[in-house]
């Protein structure tokens, strides 16, 4: 099995057995709007690389649980309608 095989398995293995997001130390301090922010970015980019390559969108999917369990649905909501309208204040 190559490497990227064995790191596509590894994640499903975590997707799997996702019940909350882990501690990230990047975001050390109760306050974890920055964590739910980085991780709605990153499963942006993810998305929108793997498409780009024609991969698996689903190994993008452990950051799509984070940020869901991390961020309120209503700033989620809000988020998705600015990309939609192309008014999006990250770099995605």
């Amino acid at each position: 099995m190559d490497e990227s095989a064995s790191v596509a398995e590894d994640i499903k293995t975590k997707i799997e057995n996702y019940k909350t997001a882990p501690f990230d130390s990047r975001f050390p301090n109760q306050n974890q709007t920055r964590n739910c922010w980085q991780n709605y970015l990153d499963f942006h980019h993810c998305e929108k690389a793997m498409a780009a390559k024609g991969g698996d969108i689903s190994t993008c999917e452990w950051y799509q649980r984070v940020y869901k369990s991390l961020c309120p649905i209503s700033c989620v909501s809000a988020w998705d309608d600015r990309r939609a309208e192309g008014t999006f204040p990250g770099k995605i």
